[in-house]
């Protein structure tokens, strides 16, 4: 029995189509951090999940209680900044 061949096109078609849909929708989770202004060493950063480990041990290391960094005052965000550049 052989398939026609406007079938096995459809579903070609249908498969890359798919597959493009579902590599963007992939890229767009990857980006899901937001920026953050580092105005000591006046640069930006990505804050992910990557930072967010990064964090936890600054907050260990520096024995201080969890606390979101965006409500941190801005001496303690700098020394964390600080920490950071020195800690690839």
């Amino acid at each position: 029995m052989q398939i026609p061949f406007k079938y096995v096109t459809s579903f070609v078609l249908s498969a890359a189509f798919a597959s493009v849909v579902m590599i963007a929708g992939c890229s767009a989770r990857v980006s899901t951090g937001y920026r953050l202004h580092d105005g000591y060493y006046n640069d930006d950063h990505v804050w992910d999940n990557n930072e967010v480990v990064f964090y936890g041990r600054w907050e260990d290391e520096t024995h201080r209680r969890h606390e979101d960094f965006r409500h941190r005052n801005a001496d303690e965000q700098r020394e964390y900044w600080k920490w950071r550049h020195d800690h690839h």
